[in-house]
């Protein structure tokens, strides 16, 4: 069976720097479609250990595909956790307080646009949020959530893993990274890639059975596997990198709380941001893939009500049948599946 020929990009793409509030250095690709964007600018946020590019998997249509063809400027955040930026500890809040504004900063600077809109994936999501709803972003107005956002619900043994796993592992390595596949660098990662071989054997790629040891507890965890083709499979390969156990740390009081919790001390995140009034006038949309094994679509009911409670009837909450965590933006076809409902929402006005 032959593999369906993808189309050409339709847009040119530019590397834009900024500096987070501590003074690391991060960016933002800039992809701009040739026909024009009429539409203002809206930015996208992947999630933890990954990049960008997690949205342009080798599929016939991605979603930047979608966006430029219907008339957005979209722009590819790459925060701390992203694997094309320098490597190191980090947290939510970092993200939230240091990272997520600079950049928002920085695309209505280039644009010269008072508003954007934000499509925001897992930990870009949670971390996106806490800043949205702590009222550093007033200038987005909409924020489409995949996944989890401000109430993470992991199923009881990846609930059991964070909390008593995690810490044991943490004694041995400071993060994880599902790169070891190919050769680990330590006694520790190479003990661990043969934990995840003995484990995992839900398919012959290595690091997706990696990324299920890494991210919660399934096989796999953050797709189904009929939702990728096998090119999607293959190139995933090469983008998952090293995750700390800050995060994991912070993810494990997030999920015993039931909701977001803040661990830095930041005055700028007050600690109950998980059940207080929003800061923001944004409206949120919430997708959740109701086969999600890394948090379950219950993570996004639960915050969808929260803050329906504050405005309702103005939010909005899509679970997906069929999909999972990340297969909403690569899957096969999540073109005809997913990509109209997040147009029709963003186009929706505000």
């Amino acid at each position: 069976m032959f593999a369906e020929p993808l189309l050409e990009p339709r847009y040119s793409e530019e590397v834009v720097p900024f500096l987070s509030g501590d003074g690391r250095a991060l960016h933002l690709v800039h992809l701009r479609g040739f026909e024009g964007a009429d539409k203002g600018p809206v930015v996208l946020v992947h999630g933890a250990g990954v990049r960008g590019n997690i949205f342009r998997a080798p599929v016939r249509r991605t979603v930047v595909d979608a966006l430029i063809d219907d008339g957005y400027d979209v722009w590819l955040e790459n925060w701390r956790a992203s694997i094309d930026v320098e490597p190191g500890d980090w947290t939510l809040d970092q993200a939230a307080v240091l990272d997520h504004p600079p950049a928002i900063r920085t695309v209505l600077e280039k644009t010269g646009a008072d508003t954007v809109k934000a499509i925001i994936h897992c930990q870009g999501s949670t971390s996106f949020t806490m800043a949205a709803v702590a009222g550093l972003l007033p200038e987005v107005d909409l924020i489409l959530s995949n996944a989890v956002s401000l109430h993470p619900v992991v199923p009881a043994t990846a609930r059991w893993k964070l909390r008593y796993v995690a810490p044991l592992v943490s004694h041995l390595t400071s993060y994880l990274d599902p790169q070891w596949a190919f050769e680990g660098p330590t006694r520790t990662a190479r003990m661990l890639t043969r934990v995840v071989r003995a484990t995992h054997h839900e398919c012959d790629n290595l690091v997706c059975r990696w990324t299920s040891f890494t991210y919660g507890t399934g096989f796999p965890v953050l797709w189904r596997h009929q939702n990728l083709n096998s090119r999607t499979h293959d190139w995933l390969q090469d983008e998952f990198g090293p995750v700390p156990f800050s995060f994991f740390r912070q993810m494990e009081r997030c999920v015993r709380a039931g909701h977001l919790v803040p661990v830095d001390g930041f005055r700028a995140l007050p600690e109950d941001l998980g059940e207080r009034a929003p800061q923001t006038d944004a409206r949120f949309v919430f997708f959740a893939g109701e086969e999600n094994r890394c948090f379950l679509a219950e993570s996004q009911r639960r915050s969808f009500e929260h803050l329906e409670r504050f405005h309702p009837g103005r939010h909005a909450l899509h679970v997906l049948p069929g999909y999972g965590h990340l297969d909403v933006f690569m899957g096969k076809h999540a073109a005809q599946d997913v990509f109209p409902l997040i147009l029709s929402e963003l186009d929706r006005p505000v």
